[in-house]
């Protein structure tokens, strides 16, 4: 029997032909430091060894982030477990949980397959209808950046258990990134109804806030996080997204701050490493900003951030280097996407800037017809500009920042990208206050375009006084 089908809820995503953009891939997906997995477990199947085993099983079906190091030993005490009794289901659903769990704490893209193995196993000797199960296979396919998939996953697991306030959590990253803001607030609003004390729903509350605009809002919740989180890991995952939130507010000592408290709070905090290359760069500290980069993708091969860091290398006229971390970006790239992930925003962004312009708006216009989110609105727009089709350009970047679309975040690089657009169709007065807000936001938002957006400012000039707007 193909443990990859079932009656009862839906079969994987199958993988589309890959297009020529580059031969790469691999977006990380950055969800708020919360990976939602398995709430619990009642099977026959004896409990983990006790100690750092045990809080590791408790992190990752709590739906809080996981120690590393306790993640392997909980994952190597299920597989010793499994070789001697194979048909334990709810023990493959915890093996399948804490690849999850794992992989999106490495960026390793192999334990997608593994997981997706696990988990599937699970069904096929277990319950076929087990929500946790289902719920986790919702997770890895947002971790896979599958949306649609996502989301037929949680729904599936959501009918069969409606009060999981997990399940509620991993349909909220679903619906972000198919663009369906009614239903995230539907799913934020019965999440918080459930467990409106719990560190984890407030760090995916302040996520669902800062993507709507309330910096503020989402502030407040992610200090409350940061105070009632107990183990350092999960404390150190909301030390890193309060670090995000102060850079794109333009915060850059805040958020080295934050970034550095989480490297002490948890070492393996690899994004937090990120951040804190992105918060030195931008303070002109560029030397130490390459090292902090460099130890994160040492340890967390993300192409988002080699893609940071070879964007901070041309902005030092470092080109030879640039393309070493381009390269990387394509390997990593490639990986993901034999591992099943869907990385075509990232190529996309990737090819607009330093590649083929026209074929990211090929690999974007079908990213969007499959899951139409903000980022990949802004991203298809900034392509678009890229082959000089511009009216079709800014309606794209009209919806990553417009509220009436959902992109209500204050995002300096989506403003950056509409008042480009704007300023290119003679649009100049829309094109000043767009470019204007973007560094009023983050006048440090990339090392690249925020020169350029005072570059076009300062063409731009101040409006005539002798003729009236447009």
């Amino acid at each position: 029997m193909d443990i990859r089908t079932s009656s009862v809820v839906p079969g994987p995503r199958k993988r589309r032909a890959r297009r020529a953009l580059i031969a790469s891939a691999a977006g990380c997906v950055v969800l708020g430091g919360v990976l939602v997995l398995l709430p619990g477990e009642r099977g026959s199947a004896p409990p983990p060894a006790p100690g750092a085993a045990a809080q590791a099983r408790g992190a990752v079906t709590g739906g809080v982030p996981a120690a590393l190091p306790d993640l392997a030993l909980l994952i190597g005490d299920r597989e010793r477990h499994l070789r001697a009794h194979p048909l334990d289901g709810r023990a493959w659903a915890v093996l399948g949980a804490a690849y999850v769990e794992q992989g999106r704490r490495t960026a390793t893209a192999a334990n997608w397959p593994k997981a997706e193995k696990a988990l599937r196993t699970s069904l096929k000797v277990g319950a076929r209808n087990d929500p946790q199960t289902l719920e986790s296979l919702a997770a890895l396919a947002v971790e896979r950046r599958d949306f649609p998939e996502a989301r037929k996953w949680g729904e599936s697991a959501l009918k069969l258990a409606p009060k999981r306030w997990t399940t509620h959590a991993v349909l909220i990253d679903a619906y972000t990134g198919l663009g369906d803001h009614e239903a995230v607030g539907r799913a934020l609003d019965r999440m918080r109804k459930l467990r409106p004390g719990l560190p984890a729903v407030r760090a995916r509350a302040a996520a669902v806030y800062r993507n709507r605009g309330w910096q503020d809002d989402a502030e407040a919740k992610l200090s409350d996080a940061v105070a009632l989180a107990t183990a350092p890991a999960e404390r150190a995952a909301y030390l890193e997204q309060a670090g995000r939130l102060a850079f794109e507010r333009g915060d850059r000592e805040g958020a080295l701050r934050y970034f550095r408290e989480a490297l002490r709070t948890d070492p393996d905090q690899r994004a937090a490493q990120a951040g804190e290359g992105r918060a030195l760069a931008a303070l002109g500290r560029t030397t130490e900003a390459m090292n902090a980069y460099q130890a994160a993708l040492a340890r967390r091969p993300c192409p988002e951030y080699a893609l940071e860091l070879g964007e901070l290398h041309q902005s030092l006229g470092l080109e030879e280097a640039a393309r070493v971390q381009f390269d990387l970006l394509r390997r990593q790239v490639r990986d993901a996407e034999e591992a099943g992930a869907d990385e075509e925003l990232v190529v996309g962004r990737f090819e607009a800037d330093h590649g083929d312009a026209g074929a990211a708006v090929e690999a974007l216009e079908a990213e969007w017809q499959r899951q139409p989110g903000v980022e990949v609105a802004d991203a298809l727009g900034w392509a678009l500009y890229r082959t000089g089709e511009h009216e079709e350009a800014l309606r794209f970047a009209s919806i990553a920042t417009d509220g009436e679309h959902g992109g209500e975040a204050r995002n300096a690089l989506y403003l950056f990208h509409r008042g480009m657009t704007e300023r290119a169709l003679g649009r100049y007065g829309p094109a000043r206050r767009h470019l204007r807000e973007a560094l009023v936001i983050n006048p440090y938002f990339s090392p690249l375009r925020a020169p350029e957006a005072r570059r076009a400012l300062a063409e731009l000039g101040e409006p005539s006084l002798e003729d009236p707007p447009r």
